[in-house]
């Protein structure tokens, strides 16, 4: 399959020809055998915990939508592209598991778009929560933006960004075809002959998927933390370990997923091309993508279960559908949060609640 979704067949040969310099099949039994263990295991791990957390989420700013304002309306959409990606799991764990596609035609293009959107919307609604974030600390007295921050503005630019995540994500589902190769049906993309449709999914992936989003990351909290240094709150520290978290995480989990997709990006050029390079890349594309797709179960937690005010609401929640297991927690919690209100100064809660 290629790599803009889950790699999880072995019959890539159709990209390279399947041949080394001396025109001899490439043996890919051992990372065939390694995925049908590997990758179920894990993706279902990914789809278990991130479906909970994102879930989550979602049940708090349903419950409490008449509160909303554009972070909320952010937090929504990010939650719910994580969901979406994290639906495809479950039909690539199974695909792995029996090295053969058993969901037909449309299938293959319905699992290969929820997969692209939400991939694409998870990051794109962190630049937009980025520079929202940036709007209101950096620009917090300009009127101009202040006016962009009403829920309809957020509605609007949410609408936006879905529809530029279907834009990039196009391509790769026209593209999804299902084939019955020797080995039973596959699903994988196959683009038309002679033109540079897989050169331009590597680039766009490497560009869209960590270059542009990191730079937008590095760039606008370079000028918030400044800024929330400068402020008398007590939690200025922790907003602030809080940003280099989110940075350092989203680039510790995405760059070697990227790095590999670059060397791919190389090898369909005609470098590396040997049996042994499409061995090792081959393998190395199971551990990045776990660990890349496993960014999904984080993103509750350094967007929304990090501020006090959510947490609480959670709990309301989780006290709603299991008062035995956490009625004393929500009672707990709650204490804490009034208490820590009641000494919360303005200052403080841009630095902390608001910060991601």
């Amino acid at each position: 399959m290629a790599t803009m979704y889950p790699n999880v067949t072995t019959d890539e040969y159709s990209d390279y020809g399947g041949l080394d310099d001396n025109f001899q099949l490439c043996n890919n039994t051992n990372v065939s055998a390694f995925n049908q263990v590997f990758l179920p295991s894990l993706y279902s791990i990914v789809f278990i915990v991130g479906f909970i957390g994102n879930g989550l989420v979602l049940c708090v700013l349903v419950k409490y939508h008449n509160r909303s304002n554009v972070t909320d309306v952010c937090l929504f959409n990010l939650a719910l592209s994580d969901l979406l990606f994290l639906i495809s799991l479950p039909f690539w764990a199974h695909y792995a598991a029996i090295s053969e596609w058993t969901f037909g035609g449309f299938m293959c293009h319905a699992v290969t778009a929820l997969y692209m959107l939400g991939f694409y919307g998870s990051i794109f609604f962190m630049i937009l929560m980025t520079l929202d974030r940036y709007a209101v600390i950096v620009h917090a007295h300009n009127s101009l933006f202040s006016k962009h921050r009403s829920v309809r503005a957020g509605i609007a630019q949410a609408l936006f960004m879905w529809a530029l995540s279907l834009g990039v994500s196009l391509p790769t589902i026209i593209f999804s075809i299902v084939k019955n190769e020797s080995n039973g049906w596959i699903c994988k993309e196959e683009y038309p002959e002679g033109t540079a449709w897989k050169l331009f999914s590597y680039i766009e992936l490497n560009i869209l998927g960590l270059i542009f989003p990191l730079s937008v990351m590095v760039f606008c909290y370079s000028r918030i933390i400044p800024i929330l240094m400068a402020m008398k709150s007590q939690r200025r520290h922790k907003a602030v370990r809080l940003i280099l978290a989110l940075v350092i995480i989203f680039f510790l989990f995405w760059t070697p997923y990227n790095i590999v997709i670059f060397l791919k990006f190389l090898r369909q050029l005609g470098y590396m091309s040997t049996c042994q390079w499409e061995q090792d890349l081959h393998m190395a594309t199971q551990w990045v993508e776990t660990i890349a797709f496993s960014h999904c179960c984080f993103n509750p937690i350094i967007y929304a279960f990090v501020g006090q005010k959510f947490r609480t609401l959670v709990l309301k929640i989780l006290k709603q559908w299991f008062p035995v297991c956490f009625g004393r927690c929500t009672t707990i919690g709650s204490e804490f949060s009034e208490r820590k209100g009641s000494m919360s100064s303005r200052s403080s809660m841009i630095s902390s609640t608001k910060i991601v």
